[in-house]
């Protein structure tokens, strides 16, 4: 199920313009737009998705930010947890 400002693609559980149970996606499209979309051009559709897929690379490798305590997020989604 992929969500977006404009609803939804799938029913989902919640009414459309709930954004709480989409939160995450929607904050990657921001910054996907933001740091990629709007700062490039593109000389056709292949050249798009050549660039998307390097972008999308970077974000999850090399991309570190504080919200992940200064990892990318396959760092922070491998790295083990406590036991509660």
């Amino acid at each position: 199920m992929i969500h977006s400002d404009q609803g939804c693609m799938t029913q989902s559980m919640s009414r459309k313009g709930n954004y709480y149970d989409n939160a995450a996606i929607e904050n990657f499209f921001g910054i996907l737009k933001s740091e990629f979309l709007y700062l490039k051009e593109f000389e056709s559709i292949e050249h798009f998705k050549q660039e998307l897929e390097q972008y999308i690379d970077y974000y999850n490798q090399k991309r570190i930010t504080t919200k992940l305590k200064g990892m990318n997020p396959i760092q922070y989604r491998t790295m083990p947890r406590k036991a509660v």
